[in-house]
């Protein structure tokens, strides 16, 4: 791979056109992370959190009351575990931290990464704001894409963390050939061992790790020494996830079925969550035409055949590989407005690009009522704005660590935060051999005909002690009483056994 391309002359305005943006996102998503608002999947990362702050040697599941391995339980949970258990601070504090980390590390990635890109100085915060804002004209949420939106709502998951990791690794990979094999074995070995964290961490960015790593290795037209160690740090990876004790990573390869459905939407609207992109995939064609294996073209390359055979084959989990074809992309709008050949067409790049990211910031305004109340947001910002989840803190005057609660589905993928365990999880579980059975359990039990005894079998089979519904009206069977209301008319029953 060449070396970084050196800066020209930059207008004095420019540097501070783009850092100032970038800065005041920063200080946004710091105070996201201070309300840490609570939609997706945050529930099974502060219950995995719980899990392993009492036990980390041996947590079970940590979702049902069920000893089996989890792929939530990773390096950076295990480490999060151990300071909730060492500090005594409660989940959601540790998570806050977390996110501090995970967004710090992301930041510093980017830089690094950027700079094996270019010399210039404003590269790093526009690419920053790309990275954030050039997205489309619809939001888009899902773990592991780093739109402003998107990155607000799961700022506290693995997945920041392990994106941020591999921004480092890439950035390190892209310098380590240039010695010309000098790098040491060790080190190497470490790059193998941080592949395979990244993965162990967030098993779907680590296949957008793993794109770019290849991308940047086939760039970089490695001499045989350099290639010797770069499959000596492959062996070292795939060493740490052949040893990680928590879980059988490889047994992942089968869980793509179970997957499917829950990933299809990822092909649906695509220009309207995507289309802002389309500029830095024109912005890869002069990349490929000054070089044939220019790395960020390699890594959209990859990414754009992962994720099409995904959607061609019907294997829509792939398409959680969208990110390699998402991020070079970004990353070359960004670089093309600072290094485009002559000054009339860097600012014409600029142009486009700031009209781009302006159209990304007003689609994601929303992200505003995360950290300002929404009855303060102009009328047109708040139409954006969704509320999170409300939380079932309520529940835990009485609901205590370890106890089981029969609930619904949507309930169930954020009471297990709390400490409790629920009868089926909220969230598919590859691991958990009888899932389908307790998920039938729940729905016979909430099923309008089900006859009170054969409710009152279910409860004692799971040994539930608690039942959160809601509905028009309060549940009547024997056997159940009362004990708290909570917001949307949901109720908690204590099992009594009556009846």
């Amino acid at each position: 791979m060449a070396a970084p391309r050196a800066a020209t002359a930059l207008p004095r305005w420019l540097l501070p056109l783009a850092v100032l943006p970038a800065v005041l996102l920063l200080v946004l998503l710091l105070l996201v992370v201070v309300r840490l608002p609570w939609a997706g999947d945050l529930g099974i990362h502060a219950a995995t959190v719980e899990r392993l702050r009492h036990s980390l040697g041996d947590p079970g599941n940590p979702l049902v009351d069920a000893d089996t391995p989890s792929p939530y339980y990773s390096p950076w949970t295990l480490l999060l575990g151990a300071v909730a258990r060492a500090s005594g601070l409660s989940v959601f504090v540790v998570l806050r931290l977390g996110a501090l980390v995970a967004l710090g590390l992301l930041v510093t990635g980017v830089w690094r990464y950027v700079r094996t890109l270019s010399a210039h100085r404003a590269a790093p915060a526009l690419a920053l704001l790309c990275l954030l804002l050039l997205w489309g004209t619809v939001p888009f949420t899902w773990s592991g894409f780093l739109g402003l939106h998107s990155l607000a709502l799961t700022v506290a998951y693995p997945s920041v963390f392990a994106l941020g990791l591999a921004f480092h690794l890439w950035a390190w990979l892209a310098r380590a050939p240039r010695d010309g094999g000098r790098t040491g074995w060790g080190t190497w070995a470490g790059l193998g061992a941080l592949w395979a964290v990244v993965l162990l961490c967030h098993q779907f960015t680590g296949v957008v790790a793993s794109l770019g790593a290849l991308a940047t290795v086939l760039a970089a037209r490695p001499a045989r020494a350099v290639t010797a160690r770069t499959a000596a740090a492959a062996v070292a990876g795939l060493a740490v996830l052949w040893l990680w004790p928590y879980y059988d990573f490889f047994a992942l390869f089968g869980a793509g079925d179970g997957l499917e459905a829950v990933h299809r939407p990822l092909y649906a609207g695509l220009p309207g969550r995507f289309g802002l992109v389309l500029l830095g995939v024109a912005a890869l064609a002069p990349r490929l035409r000054r070089d044939r294996r220019d790395p960020l073209v390699l890594f959209f390359a990859l990414g754009l055949l992962v994720s099409a055979a995904g959607g061609l084959s019907g294997h829509y989990s792939w398409g959680r590989a969208l990110p390699a074809a998402l991020i070079p992309a970004q990353l070359a709008a960004a670089l093309e407005a600072v290094e485009a050949g002559r000054r009339a067409v860097r600012a014409a790049w600029a142009c486009l690009l700031a009209g781009a990211l302006a159209v990304g910031a007003w689609t994601q305004a929303g992200t505003l009522g995360y950290v300002v109340d929404r009855g303060v947001l102009p009328g047109p910002v708040a139409a954006k704005y969704r509320p999170p989840w409300a939380g079932y803190h309520w529940i835990t005057p009485w609901v205590r660590y370890g106890d089981v609660v029969m609930a619904r589905t949507f309930p169930s993928r954020q009471i297990p935060a709390y400490g409790a365990y629920t009868v089926a999880p909220g969230y598919p579980d590859f691991f958990l051999p009888d899932e389908e059975r307790r998920a039938a359990a729940v729905r016979r039990y909430f099923a309008a005909g089900t006859p009170p005894d054969e409710r009152r079998e279910i409860l004692r089979e799971y040994r539930v002690r608690w039942v959160v519904d809601r509905g028009p009206a309060p549940r009547t069977e024997p056997g159940l009483r009362v004990v708290a209301r909570g917001p949307g008319g949901q109720v908690l029953y204590a099992v009594t056994g009556a009846g």
